[in-house]
């Protein structure tokens, strides 16, 4: 088991307001390997699927730099692919990497917390995506379901997007549903933004019982990747390269005018749709420079889409990598003003483990067959279930 998990764990949580009829709360883990490849969350959440009876322990397991390069590799030769079942060789030794990390994160979890398996409901398995083109009706998330609830002892839920992918939706993003359950026990005016920055950044929009989701534009994956053939460094710590360059907003528009950013919501991206568009504005660029035009796009494409938005929001709540970056979170405010800008951690939420909660969340919805996905935040033609049950 990793010596390496890092665990935090969270006060108690109210209950959500959602309404819904009665059922069981579940305890159940929930799984995340992001686009920006840094490791696997975990989180324990008490839950029907509606209301959210409590916010447990969460934890990270850290790839190490041989687990990211293979990850990095199997992106790189998943791009080509279209049959998402295909597995060529280094898509399967990174398949085979994500079931036995995530089965060891969980195993790890389960002891560090004095968990028995038998009390959990479900295991909520992302996976990690190599490959999202729902254009073509294709988005691949690698990891066995199967394998990891056989390793693991307790059922798990996984494939969350295809059943929206081949209904004709983008199948991404996922959480909006998590989202506003959260944003009902906060108890403030509408309408709120949740904002996800991992390697693609998302954005939730909740308006009482409305809710709009679509990815806006790159999140860390570019800046991240750019420092890494750049320098080595995984990311921007705090932000201070990108505070102490100068922001090229000539090129700003210009990216800007790639037409993803017209395109009303429901939408969303693969990791590395961007990097052709960007490569030769950063090509030659100081440091410094780059690090803060590839910072400020993130901010400039979250800003892009308020006006495509039913109403501007009053507020916004950031999650994810982007969260701990006080330059990215300054030029948030600055493009978003005069709406009030906050991390996850402000208002007593995961800044880290947002999305494995989510999943452990939608494991639940998904056992009890209510929908994950909706019109207004993947384009399904209607509200759809999702995830695939396997037992041990």
């Amino acid at each position: 088991m990793s010596e390496h998990m890092t665990f935090t764990r969270p006060a108690g949580a109210g209950n959500s307001a959602a309404a819904g009829p009665a059922a069981a709360s579940v305890l159940a883990i929930g799984l995340m390997s992001g686009t920006s490849q840094d490791g696997v969350d975990v989180a324990l959440i008490d839950t029907d699927g509606e209301k959210i009876s409590h916010l447990g322990a969460t934890a990270c397991r850290p790839y190490t730099k041989d687990e990211r390069t293979l990850l990095r590799r199997a992106t790189a030769a998943a791009a080509n692919l279209t049959d998402r079942d295909a597995r060529p060789d280094v898509v399967a030794a990174a398949e085979a990497l994500i079931n036995d990390t995530h089965a060891e994160a969980v195993q790890t979890f389960i002891e560090a917390n004095s968990l028995e398996p038998g009390t959990l409901g479900a295991v909520g398995f992302h996976g990690q995506t190599l490959l999202h083109r729902p254009e073509r009706s294709l988005t691949l998330q690698i990891g066995d379901g199967r394998a990891l609830a056989k390793r693991v002892g307790i059922p798990v839920v996984y494939d969350f997007r295809a059943a929206d992918v081949a209904a004709g939706g983008q199948g991404a993003p996922l959480a909006p549903i998590f989202h506003q359950a959260l944003v009902r026990r906060l108890r403030r005016d509408m309408p709120v933004a949740v904002l996800n920055i991992g390697g693609v950044a998302n954005v939730t929009f909740i308006d009482g019982d409305d809710l709009i989701a679509c990815d806006t534009g790159p999140g860390n994956a570019l800046l991240d990747d750019f420092l890494r053939l750049r320098t080595g460094r995984q990311f921007d710590t705090d932000g201070r390269l990108a505070a102490a360059g100068r922001v090229d907003e000539r090129q700003i528009e210009r990216l800007l005018a790639h037409p993803f950013f017209a395109l009303p919501p429901p939408k969303s991206l693969d990791r590395n749709d961007f990097r052709d568009w960007v490569g030769g504005t950063i090509e030659g660029i100081a440091l410094e420079n780059g690090a803060a035009t590839l910072t400020a796009l993130t901010a400039a494409a979250v800003a892009r889409i308020v006006p495509l938005l039913p109403r501007t929001p009053k507020s916004w709540i950031v999650a994810g990598g982007g969260a701990r970056n006080p330059t990215l979170m300054r030029m948030l405010a600055e493009r978003l003003a005069p709406a009030q800008i906050e991390t996850a951690h402000a208002v007593g939420w995961s800044v880290d483990s947002l999305e494995a909660q989510a999943f452990a969340y939608l494991a639940v919805r998904s056992l009890r067959g209510l929908p994950i996905t909706f019109p207004g935040t993947t384009g399904a033609p209607r509200p759809l279930a999702g995830g695939v049950l396997v037992r041990p």
